[in-house]
């Protein structure tokens, strides 16, 4: 195989994992609230890391990436794993999966729109009209096509959703900064915001006991979301020569994921749904074009 065909069965693998994760969120969420599930889903993905990046003999580039770029990591750390996450889970708890998913994929308007305080990009008019499209199909799915009642299934849940949007999209912009391997510096991440997890899981929720079901539904969440397709992914970008296939073929997931939500779960995937998701990945493939361009 050469890279590039490598670099698609990296994508391809890591697009289905992707698209088992929001089902399995609210698989796990069933069992456990959502601070139990960011407490052991990140447990399980900082653990895997840190085998990861032993048997990798990268161990010792921990303590100098950190010390490199302390102040940073302990900003990263609390965006993500610990807000974001806090953030996508208390999202699935409150909506359908296929409204949280569609949803948390207008993450790089998000980004577009911060980038202009934050980075003093400026603002096209083909970047507002790609942020319109992407956040009128984010209100298409948000009322399932109601716009004349403005009926949204759960207002808290659309507000958490949208807020973890801008936390990632925060996340990635103050990681462009970060130097150094990119897995060594997602464990630092990962040991930077596990003490805040600690703690707010220890203040408003328990660690234990749990059921054997909802541990090891966490246990896939931090092992694939935020472990295996993080790596694959890596695999995949590093591999290719034209990284806007790779990206692109990403996309197959919200779609391969309403698949697993409509027969795991047995939500009935509205229209409203499919036409909102379409727009924002329009508008987003249509905004990375522009950016390239």
């Amino acid at each position: 195989m050469t890279d590039n065909s490598k670099a698609c069965f990296y994508a391809l693998a890591t697009a289905l994992l992707w698209s088992t994760i929001a089902t399995a969120f609210k698989i796990a969420l069933k069992y456990l609230d959502p601070w139990q599930l960011v407490f052991w889903s990140v447990a399980t993905s900082t653990t895997l890391l840190s085998i990861i990046v032993m048997i990798q003999g990268k161990a010792g580039l921990v303590v100098s990436q950190f010390k490199q770029s302390s102040g940073l990591f302990l900003a990263l750390g609390l965006l993500n794993p610990f807000l974001y996450h806090v953030a996508l889970f208390g999202a699935y708890d409150l909506l359908p999966a296929q409204q949280a998913q569609a949803l948390n994929y207008s993450w790089p308007m998000a980004l577009t729109l911060l980038a202009v305080p934050l980075l003093g990009k400026k603002l096209s008019l083909t970047s507002l009209l790609c942020c319109l499209l992407a956040y009128g199909g984010v209100l298409l799915i948000c009322t399932r096509g109601e716009f004349e009642n403005l009926n949204f299934a759960s207002p808290i849940g659309v507000i958490l959703a949208l807020s973890s949007t801008i936390i990632w999209a925060l996340y990635w912009l103050l990681n462009t900064r970060r130097e150094g391997d990119p897995v060594v510096g997602l464990l630092i991440c990962f040991l930077c915001g596990l003490p805040w997890i600690i703690a707010a899981t220890a203040l408003f929720s328990d660690f234990w006991p749990i059921a054997s079901e909802g541990l090891a539904a966490a246990a896939y969440v931090g092992l694939i979301e935020m472990g295996f397709a993080y790596i694959l992914w890596l695999k995949a970008l590093k591999l290719a020569d034209n990284t806007a296939m790779v990206s692109n073929i990403s996309y197959l997931s919200p779609f391969l994921s309403l698949i697993f939500i409509a027969n795991i779960l047995g939500e009935s995937i509205y229209p409203a749904t499919y036409a909102g998701l379409i727009m924002i990945i329009v508008a987003v493939l249509a905004q990375q074009h522009l950016s390239r361009k």
